[in-house]
């Protein structure tokens, strides 16, 4: 069986990678029972490290809409460098609150 992609960076998901479920629309404003997508915890985290629960249900609740960000686009390419199961704190450390 093939390892799911995830479809933020594109990259497949090993059994051994961390991995998180995100909320299109956070839990938060409405999104309870809504869609999620399984990502890379790295990917979920720099979500979470870019943007407002508020923002993402307003301007980013789809996986396009993220990937059209310039820090995400940023992000994209920097982690396509690393081997699939890399993790760290997000690299861009947490958004101004």
């Amino acid at each position: 069986m093939d390892d799911p992609v995830c479809p933020l960076c594109l990259r497949p998901i090993p059994p051994g990678a961390k991995q998180s479920l995100h909320h299109l629309i956070p839990k938060l404003k409405g999104g309870k029972g809504g869609p999620v997508v399984l990502l890379h915890q790295i990917c979920h985290s720099e979500i979470h490290a870019v943007f407002t629960e508020a923002e993402l249900a307003r301007d980013y609740s789809t996986i396009a809409a993220l990937r059209a960000h310039p820090r995400i686009a940023r992000f994209l390419a920097w982690v396509a460098k690393r081997p699939l199961e890399f993790h760290s704190r997000s690299a861009g450390g947490r958004r101004k609150r």
